[in-house]
């Protein structure tokens, strides 16, 4: 069950960040993140942190 819940967990992570990344991009509309550079790194590492999670999750 542990398991199910950090794959949630790391899905959403994975869409967070790839969300925060296109809007720093400008491609999202959005909030004040629109167009700002820090937002495509902080998008970036967010899906990244996520993707390991979701790796770690589905080790045996």
């Amino acid at each position: 069950m542990l398991k199910n819940i950090l794959k949630v967990f790391a899905v959403l992570l994975m869409l967070s960040g790839v969300v925060w990344a296109l809007q720093g991009l400008n491609i999202l509309p959005g909030t004040f993140m629109r167009g700002d550079p820090q937002w495509i790194i902080n998008g970036a590492i967010t899906a990244l942190v996520g993707a390991g999670l979701f790796w770690f999750s589905n080790r045996k």
